[in-house]
């Protein structure tokens, strides 16, 4: 079943939430499937950092036909977000109100900005439910906000591998990225490769907080005799700046960096365990064991305050990564959580609990 790529279109003023606004906007999204004549079959992907719309490509072991989400039965929506590289409006989009490419003068964005230009397309396309709302990483911290801003949207949110507040941890990876595009002496030029270099090395920054450790030991083990640049570990690093590079530019990956850093759902709303605990949606939050940049006392703590929530654990030797290439293992924790579901059995409760015990969703 062949995906649709379409653009929405929003002629109006954009107001953001630190101020200012974007004097209109468009989203790029991609469509799987066909919406039913109920309107409840929708599945919503959040995308992550340097995602795309493109969600059956770079998710393909949960999206696809035969697959957890399959067009077959679903109506499958991912959209990229405001200041990223792949439609949407961002830094190299033109603004109307100059005829030139915004560069650095593009506005802070945050997650509720996303969450409130995804409100307006969803509002285009009839949505008044939404069956699935899931994402990784940045993609779930935006699923996180919309079930706090629409509580009675989302019927299923499941929130992988993310955070409802971005850690000072997470915020210190992030300004290194950011001090790396900097230093790069293209970066104060208003061109589209500037500050490319710079990117690069903020790339291979954060692949070494999306992995850890024993990743790195297995998948860049030392071989013998060799040294210098012929070590696995530097030419994958640098492998990686270069790949990124090919596909993405540093004004986005600027923008969506301090994005990641607005994540907090306690703002404005009483505090952190206030939000979580308007969230009417069932939700499954999962976490990956050896996640070193969202840890998993991030999504104990979600769990613990969203009403009614589950968590599970998957042991990945991939670290954050986890997320987008432990496919089978997610499918098998979320697939016993709709079984569950459907039996009215409580997530939380001991039987639930004793699975997890016997490592049901672990990999050696």
């Amino acid at each position: 079943m062949q995906a649709e790529f379409k653009v929405f279109h929003s002629s109006q003023s954009f107001a953001l939430e630190m101020g200012g606004e974007l004097p209109s906007i468009q989203l790029a999204y991609e469509t799987l499937g066909k919406l039913n004549a109920q309107k409840d079959n929708v599945v919503w992907v959040c995308h992550a950092f340097t995602g795309s719309y493109e969600v059956s490509d770079w998710w393909q072991g949960l999206v696809g036909l035969g697959k957890l989400f399959n067009p077959e039965n679903h109506f499958i929506i991912c959209c990229n977000i405001l200041g990223s590289h792949y439609g949407s409006t961002g830094p190299l989009s033109v603004n109307p109100l100059t005829g030139e490419p915004y560069y650095h003068s593009f506005p802070h964005v945050t997650i509720r900005d996303v969450i409130q230009s995804f409100e307006l397309l969803r509002k285009d396309l009839g949505i008044n439910k939404i069956k699935t709302c899931i994402g990784g990483s940045l993609g779930g911290q935006q699923a996180l906000e919309w079930a706090i801003m629409q509580p009675d949207l989302i019927e299923n949110l499941i929130l992988i591998a993310t955070n409802a507040v971005h850690s000072p941890w997470g915020i210190a990876f992030n300004e290194s990225q950011r001090m790396s595009i900097e230093v790069d002496p293209t970066w104060k030029e208003s061109q589209p490769r500037a500050g490319i270099e710079g990117m690069k090395a903020a790339r291979a920054t954060a692949l070494i907080s999306y992995r850890n450790y024993e990743t790195y030991q297995v998948t860049q083990a030392r071989q013998e005799n060799t040294t210098g640049e012929a070590l696995r570990a530097i030419s994958y690093q640098r492998y990686q700046g270069e790949k990124l590079a090919a596909r993405f530019n540093a004004y986005s990956y600027y923008v969506l960096s301090n994005m990641m850093d607005s994540q907090d759902v306690g703002r404005n709303r009483g505090g952190v365990v206030r939000a979580l605990k308007s969230i009417k949606a069932r939700t499954l939050v999962i976490g990956i064991k050896s996640d070193a940049l969202f840890p998993i006392v991030e999504q104990e703590y979600l769990a613990k305050h969203i009403p009614g929530a589950s968590f599970q654990v998957i042991d990945s030797l991939y670290g954050h990564d986890g997320f987008l290439i432990e496919s089978g293992l997610m499918t098998k924790a979320i697939r016993l959580w709709q079984k569950l579901l459907r039996l009215e059995v409580n997530p939380m409760a001991d039987f639930f609990r004793e699975l997890e015990s016997k490592q049901i969703f672990y990999a050696s």
